[in-house]
């Protein structure tokens, strides 16, 4: 084939409109399912606290008939847990003639950006409530930072020897120290599940990262694998994922979370969490110093973990 002299091709013309589509893109994930279960409270400080209690083990309780009593049980204060509220914020400046000119995919910039940087300020909160940050007072130069639920939990736990639990009474100043990594077993995540229930918790959720969770889909108390062996007039299928974990303390949901570690594996029991605010999302105009517009995006929020010993921890898990 040969293209004939003087042919005028699309290569040397002037003034070919563009294709662009008026679709824009994104599959940058918005899904939080730890804030998404757990439950939401306000508070008026930015110190805020609640208490826990327990009760005395159960014992073989015989007392003699018309016996009288010299002696009282001992009374146990209730413990007064404590967390900080953090602010988090996402900024947006944008010159007055981006707002105006003709754009694909969007009328306004402004009213564009803001949506995306709310759906970034919602994944910022899932990392910091799974990533293991501890509490921070803070101060004029120092951030105050909320404690995750890996500061939180310290009982239900299995990890490797040469890794450790925080240490804490009131509020998680002291963070976890991981041990070398090892593979998912089921065995690990019976010990923990039993844990959590064996304290008074019931088990609901198990979260993991991506590569955990296919672990898991192998576990042998998986819920029943669905086939369509037959095929009929549908293709044949096979469900290769594990929903649900059928274990001897009730059904454990599992959900993969692409903002938590890798390495951890939660058991949660989502009625004894919750996300709290002081100052809801709010959408703050900044003062115009030139030709642009500014804006805030700010919350101030923190996290409450009603009791640690509701929740357990599969600890130092190999990440791939």
């Amino acid at each position: 084939m040969a293209i004939v002299s003087n042919t005028f091709l699309t290569y040397s013309a002037k003034g070919i409109r563009e294709d662009l589509s008026n679709v824009i893109t994104n599959i940058a994930p918005e899904e939080t399912p730890y804030s998404s279960n757990i439950g939401r409270e306000n508070v008026s400080n930015s110190l805020y606290e609640w208490q826990t209690d327990t009760l005395a083990s159960a014992a073989a309780n015989a007392q003699l008939e018309g016996d009288d009593v010299a002696s009282f049980d001992s009374v146990t204060a209730t413990v007064r847990m404590q967390n900080y509220a953090q602010i988090s914020r996402k900024t947006i400046i944008l010159s007055a003639t981006e707002e105006v000119v003709n754009k694909a995919g969007r009328r306004s910039e402004l009213a564009y950006q803001i949506a995306k940087r709310g759906a970034e300020l919602k994944r910022d909160q899932e990392y910091v409530m799974l990533n293991g940050g501890i509490a921070v007072a803070g101060d004029s130069t120092t951030a105050r930072v909320t404690a995750s639920l890996g500061a939180f939990v310290k009982t239900n736990t299995d990890k490797q020897t040469n890794g450790a639990d925080p240490s804490y009474t009131t509020l998680p100043t002291s963070a976890r120290t991981d041990g070398n990594v090892r593979t998912f077993t089921e065995t690990i995540l019976k010990n923990v599940i039993q844990k959590v229930w064996s304290a008074g918790g019931t088990p609901k959720i198990l979260m993991c990262g991506p590569v955990n969770k296919q672990r898991v889909s192998g576990f042998s108390g998986i819920a029943s694998s669905r086939f369509n062996i037959d095929g009929g007039a549908k293709p044949a299928t096979l469900v290769g994922a594990v929903d649900i974990y059928v274990s001897d303390f009730g059904n454990v949901q599992v959900i993969a979370n692409r903002f938590q570690r890798e390495r951890d594996a939660w058991v949660i029991d989502p009625d004894y969490a919750k996300m709290t605010v002081l100052r809801p999302y709010q959408q703050v105009e900044l003062a115009k110093t030139g030709d642009a517009e500014k804006r805030m995006l700010i919350v101030e929020w923190g996290h409450k973990v009603l009791a640690e010993n509701a929740h357990g921890l599969a600890a130092d898990l190999i990440t791939s």
